[in-house]
């Protein structure tokens, strides 16, 4: 391995120290009303995207709280000794994918069919903590 792609691998390896992630793949449920969801705790603060989806009464928000959960413990298990309410964390990124498509058939009147498409989705987590300064500028921008 060459000097400049060491360089590169220990500097991303770095920038990702500080980042966890979970994922959930093949979620019964279809992409669009995930993405509703999702959309909800992008970028907001932990804490209150775990009571956001504690009280959201969507049927995804219950998988997506234990997803996020799951997320916050791989933080704590990157980051030993760190407490959750001092390092500021947030939701840095989610999104969700199109998973595989179930494929079912339906009788219809007079010998027909109609197809049947039973939706699922992938959906990635990934938190991060915010610096001081970063905090600092985010709160002035907000006011």
């Amino acid at each position: 391995m060459g000097v400049r792609t060491r360089t590169r691998a220990e500097n991303r390896k770095e920038a990702k120290k500080n980042v966890a992630f979970a994922k959930w793949n093949n979620v019964p449920s279809s992409p669009r009303k995930m993405r509703l969801i999702a959309d909800l705790i992008r970028g907001k603060r932990v804490e209150f995207a775990l009571h956001t989806l504690k009280n959201t009464s969507k049927q995804p928000a219950e998988g997506l709280r234990k997803l996020l959960l799951s997320a916050i413990a791989n933080w704590q298990a990157k980051n030993e000794g760190k407490r959750i309410e001092e390092s500021d964390l947030y939701v840095k990124e989610i999104f969700v994918d199109a998973g595989r498509q179930l494929k079912r058939i339906l009788t219809a009147p007079q010998g027909r069919a109609h197809r049947i498409r039973k939706r699922s989705n992938h959906v990635t987590i990934l938190l991060d903590s915010r610096t001081k300064g970063e905090t600092e500028t985010k709160e002035q921008t907000e006011n």
